[in-house]
C-alpha cells in the first residue's frame, strides 16, 4: 500500500509529465453556468499538465455515455451524476478500473473515506469488484433549517442530538406554537422529499450495512427495520400539532413552499428538514447565515451509530482508457482540483486536506463542516434503486403513508413493485 507521502508525489509526477502528443476528452451533465465553472478547474490541470482537454456537457447524458460506449467512441472520461449507471456500465465492461493506490489515499484524504471507496467499487464484466468510480462535488441532504431570530425570541437553542431535536419539538408544542413545516408536492415526482427523510432516520436508527443491503433490496421494504424508520418519519409528519397545516396538509404542500412559513410573522413554523439547495425558494433577499440558517439533522446520542449524512455526488470514471485520463484523475487528489471549484460556487468535498477559508462562501465553508464531520456518508437511497421503485413507489407509498395509510402496509405495497420488477 502507498503512503500517503508516496502516493502524493505519484500524483504530483503523473500531473506535470509535460505536454501529451495525446489529449483528454471529458463528458458531463453540467452545461451553461456549471460548465463555466467546471471550465475553470480544468483550466487548472491544463497549465499544469499541457494536456489540451476537451469538455463536452449535455442535458441528456445518462443516454448520450451508454450510445457512446457501444459505439466504441466514449471520452476518456465521464462524469456520472448517480453510481447507478455507472456501476452498470461497469458491469458490462465499459470502465477502465482507477490506479493501484486510489482507493488507499481516499480511505486516508476523505472524511467517512471507506463510504466513498465503497460508493466507487463496482462488479466488472467477471464479476470481482473494482475502484471506478472518484468522487469529486458533493451535495448535502442531512440538514435542518431555521430562524435564528425566532429561536432567539422563543429562547430555543440549537439541538446537537435527535433526543434534544425530539424534545425541542415536544417544547415548541408545550409553547403553542408549530415545530416543522414539512410538503411533499412536486407535480410528477410528488413524495420524494419524505424518502430523503426516511433515508436520513434509517441511518440513525440502523448500522450502515442495513442501508447499503435495503438499496439493493437484499433487505426488503417490509423487513422491520425499514418498517420502523417509516414511522420515525411519521413521528414527526403524521402529528397534527407537530407540521403547519397539520398532517392532512403534508402531502399536498408543495415542497419549494413548505419552508415559507418560518419566514412568516407570527412563524407558521420553526425548523424544515431540506437540502442544501432549498434557499433558492426562500423569501427574495434572504440572507442565510444572518436570516436564515442551518444544522446538521442529529444523530442519536444513545447509539452508537457516529455522525451519518446522507448526500449526492458527482463521480468521475475513465471511460476510454489513456495515460492522460490517469493523469487527471491523480489531478482529482491535489487541493489544487478542490480549491479551484471551492472559490466559486456550489461545490462541498470530503477533502480533509483543503483550505477551507477558500470558500467564496460562508455558507459552503459550515456545511463542508457537516460533511468533514461525517463518519458515515450514504448516497441518496432511492437514486439507487430501479426507476419504478426509488421514483415511483417509494414516492407514492410516502403519499399514502403521511396520507393515514399504515407503514407496514405501505412497504409491503412497495416491496411488491420491486419484487414485479425481478
Amino acid at each position: 500500500m502507498m503512503t500517503r507521502f508516496m502516493l502524493g508525489v505519484a500524483a504530483a509526477a503523473l500531473i506535470s509529465g509535460g505536454a501529451q502528443a495525446e489529449g483528454l476528452t471529458i463528458s458531463g451533465p453540467w452545461l451553461g453556468a456549471d460548465e463555466e465553472q467546471v471550465q475553470k478547474v480544468l483550466d487548472v490541470f491544463r497549465a499544469q499538465s499541457g494536456i489540451e482537454v476537451n469538455y463536452v456537457g449535455s442535458d441528456s447524458f445518462e443516454q448520450q455515455i451508454v450510445i457512446d460506449a457501444e459505439a466504441g467512441s466514449a471520452p476518456n472520461i465521464a462524469v456520472f451524476p448517480q453510481p447507478g449507471l455507472a456501476a452498470d456500465m461497469a458491469s458490462k465492461g465499459f470502465l477502465t478500473p482507477l490506479a493501484e493506490g486510489t482507493g488507499a489515499w481516499i480511505r486516508e484524504n476523505y472524511a467517512a473515506g471507506q463510504s466513498w471507496v465503497d460508493l466507487g467499487t463496482y462488479a466488472d464484466a467477471s464479476g470481482a469488484d473494482q475502484l471506478y468510480g472518484f468522487f469529486y462535488k458533493v451535495d448535502l441532504k442531512s440538514l435542518v433549517w431555521y430562524i435564528p431570530e425566532n429561536f432567539e425570541d422563543a429562547g430555543y437553542e440549537v439541538p446537537t442530538s435527535m433526543e434534544e431535536l425530539k424534545a425541542l419539538t415536544d417544547q415548541i408544542v408545550a409553547d403553542g406554537e408549530t415545530p416543522w413545516c414539512i410538503g411533499l408536492g412536486s407535480g410528477g415526482a410528488t413524495g420524494w422529499p419524505a424518502t430523503d427523510w426516511v433515508e436520513d432516520l434509517l441511518l440513525r436508527t440502523q448500522s450502515p450495512d442495513v442501508y447499503d443491503k435495503w438499496v439493493t433490496n437484499e433487505i426488503g421494504f417490509d423487513d422491520p427495520r425499514i418498517i420502523a424508520a417509516i414511522e420515525e418519519f411519521g413521528a414527526f409528519a403524521r402529528k397534527d400539532e407537530y407540521v403547519a397545516g397539520g398532517a392532512g396538509a403534508v402531502a399536498s404542500t408543495d415542497f419549494r413552499d413548505s419552508p415559507k412559513g418560518m419566514f412568516a410573522s407570527p412563524p407558521q413554523c420553526y425548523m424544515h428538514r431540506q437540502a442544501s439547495f432549498i434557499p433558492a425558494f426562500f423569501p427574495e433577499g434572504t440572507s442565510v447565515g444572518e436570516d436564515a440558517d442551518f444544522f446538521y439533522f442529529p444523530s442519536y446520542a444513545d447509539k452508537d451509530l457516529g455522525n451519518p449524512v446522507l448526500g449526492a455526488g458527482t463521480l468521475w470514471a475513465i471511460t476510454n482508457d489513456s495515460p492522460q485520463a490517469h493523469q487527471f484523475i491523480a489531478f482529482l487528489q491535489t487541493t489544487d482540483a478542490h480549491h479551484a471549484w471551492m472559490e466559486q460556487k456550489g461545490f462541498l468535498t470530503p477533502h480533509k486536506g483543503v483550505d477551507t477559508e477558500r470558500f467564496s462562501d460562508p455558507t459552503l465553508k459550515k456545511m463542508n463542516e457537516i460533511l468533514l464531520g461525517a463518519t458515515t456518508f450514504r448516497f441518496d437511497g432511492s437514486d439507487l434503486m430501479p426507476g419504478g421503485v426509488g421514483a415511483g413507489s417509494f414516492w407514492t407509498g410516502m403519499v399514502d403513508y403521511a396520507g393515514g395509510k399504515e407503514a407496514s402496509a405501505v412497504a409491503a405495497d412497495i416491496q411488491s413493485s420491486w419484487d414485479a420488477l425481478k
